[in-house]
């Protein structure tokens, strides 16, 4: 699938200690394939501090890699269906069996 210009929805859940390589994906869709990433946080991603880094650090390299302010409220976020916003959405992480060393 061409990702090039696609506009795509990727929100972080709260999986703190999968952020460092879910940003890393996130930037390879930016650099790499050239798609509009519009990124998206739970109240927890967005809010707390964990041992994995600040949510300011996380929000700031977010954003900075994205070039879209993070939609973060139920508000900012009804949008997106009704008016037909995005292409793709990517949940990151979703269900998935991970091995974290530091968890």
């Amino acid at each position: 699938m061409e990702l090039k210009n696609k506009r795509i929805g990727y929100c972080f859940t709260g999986s703190f200690c999968t952020f460092e390589s879910s940003i890393l994906q996130m930037e390879k869709l930016v650099k790499e394939e050239k798609a509009q990433v519009f990124p998206i946080m739970s109240y927890n991603s967005y809010n707390l501090d964990t041992k994995f880094g600040t949510a300011e650090y996380f929000r700031s390299k977010i954003e900075r890699i994205a070039e879209h302010p993070i939609i973060h409220t139920i508000q900012g976020a009804e949008p997106i269906g009704p008016k037909d916003l995005l292409d793709i959405m990517i949940v990151a992480p979703c269900s998935r069996k991970h091995y974290c060393k530091a968890c």
